[in-house]
């Protein structure tokens, strides 16, 4: 099968400073993968460079059809079409809707007839068990639900990766383990890679799924 992330030797670097070394790890369509190790270990900065906010000088890498050393700057709204993120802090436009919220990135990344932007804000919002909470604003919704809104925006454009970085620190447990869960379906279901840093070792045992670590700057499986 073919990978849609492989590295191979990558150096990652944080503020001038070697965050993670030698890294080497592939990822294929579908897969689940959890990015464990402590604050400060280097998850943050590696998935950053996955979708090119912090550059690859070193090694080989290659995420999609685009080499992440080479990478031009008119190409990296190219690829990080391909590609939904979900932040811990949400990131949310807080003086729109939920709908406007996802309206604005479809507008953004050329869906330019109002029908078809309509048809899949619906159908992502429906996906995420949003579909009666479309035209509230960020703070009438509980962080869960924005949590959802994040998911649905990440779904938007059909991408073949999803990254969460610590999407359920900000969470309490119960709603934490169901955004978890939707991720995890979503992997299960749309064939989706999905590559989520957490603290959360419980999640590994109730959502199996490959483990890598940063630990002593390496990346160990």
């Amino acid at each position: 099968m073919e990978k849609i992330i492989e590295y191979n030797k990558v150096e990652v670097m944080r503020n001038e400073h070697i965050a993670l070394r030698e890294v080497d790890f592939s990822v294929a369509p579908g897969e689940f993968v959890y990015l464990l190790g402590r604050v400060g270990s280097g998850k943050t900065s590696l998935l950053k460079t996955l979708y090119a906010e912090v550059p690859v000088t070193t090694g080989e890498a290659r995420v999609f059809d685009y080499d992440m050393r080479t990478i031009k700057a008119r190409q990296i709204p190219m690829l990080r079409r391909k590609i939904g993120i979900v932040f811990q802090d949400f990131q949310l436009l807080t003086d729109r809707t939920a709908y406007a919220n996802l309206e604005f990135v479809l507008e953004a990344t050329g869906w330019t007839d109002r029908k078809e932007r309509d048809a899949r804000i619906d159908e992502v919002l429906r996906q995420v068990g949003m579909a009666t909470k479309a035209y509230k604003m960020p703070h009438q919704l509980s962080g869960g639900e924005q949590q959802r809104i994040v998911i649905a925006r990440a779904l938007l454009n059909k991408p073949g990766l999803i990254i969460a970085d610590e999407p359920t620190g900000n969470l309490d447990p119960e709603t934490g383990e169901q955004i978890m869960a939707h991720l995890y379906g979503i992997s299960q279901s749309e064939g989706v890679a999905v590559i989520t840093a957490t603290h959360n070792h419980g999640f590994v045992r109730r959502f199996p799924g490959r483990v890598l670590r940063c630990e002593r700057k390496m990346l160990m499986e």
